[in-house]
């Protein structure tokens, strides 16, 4: 039964995926999130989100947290629609603002750099616009769907046709992407998903369990740890902002507590998902139940 399941939700997303590339991307980008908002929003899933927006955003009104579940879908559905489009999206219709020193660091072609962002607007864009902007390519690491078919569709998507690396969460991943640092690569991390066997770390002043990996390599490989926001601007047009790299060591060069560190991306995380609550991934079990 669950491959039968598994056979038509990709046969479902395949069909998706070929309506969506014959639009032009800004109307397949606006069609997917009518179908976000109109589906979505009936769905169980949006009881979750607004459980999670309650608790991290407690002063909401009952009409805000249905704005930003609304909206939530809405981007949930352009996402999907602008997979079909995500080289053109992140080459044509996306601004990278560099805050920091971006460029410095990406022409030290002997050192490794780690990005670090969250599911915010679609976040699929952050390595595809540093290769088709800037040619620097930045190797992903994601959460493989359980439906392999599925996964295999947005593995074509998200890394740009095999332009770009991309490792599922495994142990032979890990290897792989400690390869990519040690070999002055690029690495690409969200670190806003729930992850048991991690570190508890407060976000959004509540106890959640973080995985300190991100941290841990920068320490190890001495690379800069560079925080990614993306926003969604309107429509299928996005803004990439890169931020100076967090401090990962003392002054007197030892390195910081990893619980610190990731207390700096958490605040940086909190800061852009306050501002713009109806872009981020409010599904996610990010807190103990």
């Amino acid at each position: 039964m669950k491959n039968i399941r598994y056979f038509f939700e990709a046969v479902l997303l395949y069909i998706l995926f070929i309506f969506f590339k014959i639009l032009p991307p800004a109307t397949a980008s606006n069609i997917g999130g009518w179908i976000g908002r109109t589906i979505g929003s009936k769905l169980a899933a949006s009881r979750k989100a607004r459980r999670h927006i309650q608790r991290a955003l407690p002063n909401t009104t009952q009409q805000e947290q249905d704005d930003i579940i609304k909206g939530m879908w809405d981007n949930l559905g352009r996402v999907i629609a602008e997979y079909s489009h995500l080289e053109h999206i992140s080459k044509v219709h996306t601004e990278i603002v560099d805050l920091g020193q971006l460029n410095l660091y990406i022409q030290d072609e002997a050192a490794p750099i780690l990005f670090i962002g969250g599911h915010l607007a679609n976040w699929e864009i952050n390595s595809a616009a540093t290769l088709t902007q800037l040619n620097h390519p930045v190797d992903l690491t994601y959460r493989a769907p359980n439906n392999p078919w599925v996964a295999k569709m947005l593995d074509k998507a998200r890394t740009l046709n095999g332009r770009l690396k991309a490792y599922p969460k495994s142990r032979e991943s890990g290897r792989l992407i400690m390869k990519t640092l040690k070999d002055a690569g690029s690495l690409g991390i969200l670190i806003d998903q729930k992850y048991n066997e991690g570190i508890e770390v407060d976000f959004f002043d509540m106890p959640a369990m973080t995985n300190p990996i991100f941290v841990q390599l920068c320490q190890r490989y001495k690379c800069p740890l560079i925080p990614v926001r993306n926003e969604r601007l309107e429509g299928c047009r996005f803004k990439l902002t890169s931020y100076p790299p967090l401090e990962t060591f003392k002054a007197d060069g030892t390195p910081r507590a990893v619980e610190d560190v990731i207390k700096d991306a958490h605040q940086l995380l909190e800061t852009w998902i306050k501002e713009r609550p109806e872009q981020w991934m409010w599904l996610h079990h990010r807190w103990k139940d």
